[in-house]
């Protein structure tokens, strides 16, 4: 479900020690628990699928060409090609690790399904890398979810 609604390019080395991914563009995020599975076919950098349920997370990293230097709210566009039917929950910033994040909830469909789901998109840049956080759900178990899905984004740090 998550990789159908990624628009990533690149690829990178996948590298976990002890719960804690490392991306060979210069970051790190934990793992939020052991019910979340890396999902090793993703074109994301990482991809984590719930165990127990139909959620899923995901980090990726753009760090060459014009995306580093385009606005994160039309960056985070990007990331719903493939979401049809859209209706924003909400729509605003945050930060993460010290800099301000584009952040939207929208519900949708996937294209080519009639499943519904509910999708948190974040997008931040640091000039050098376009980092863009994705964590999708159906709507009715969104929530139960979500707060792994904070202590993911919480996690991250440039290395």
């Amino acid at each position: 479900m998550l990789s159908a609604v990624l628009l990533v390019s690149g690829c990178a080395v996948k590298r976990l020690e002890n719960g804690v991914y490392h991306s060979s563009k210069g970051y790190r995020v934990t793992i939020p628990g052991p019910e979340w599975i890396p999902f090793d076919e993703s074109p994301a950098d990482l991809e984590l699928r719930h165990r127990g349920s139909p959620a899923g997370m995901a980090i990726h990293a753009v760090c060459e060409g014009a995306a580093p230097r385009r606005g994160t709210d039309v960056l985070g566009r990007q990331l719903l090609i493939g979401l049809r039917d859209r209706a924003v929950i909400e729509r605003g910033s945050i930060e993460i690790a010290g800099r301000r994040a584009s952040r939207a909830v929208l519900d949708g469909r996937l294209e080519g399904s009639t499943t519904r789901v509910r999708m948190e998109t974040l997008v931040m840049t640091d000039g050098r890398c376009v980092y863009d956080f994705l964590y999708v759900a159906p709507p009715a178990t969104f929530e139960a979810t979500h707060a792994d899905f904070t202590r993911f984004v919480d996690s991250f740090r440039t290395e």
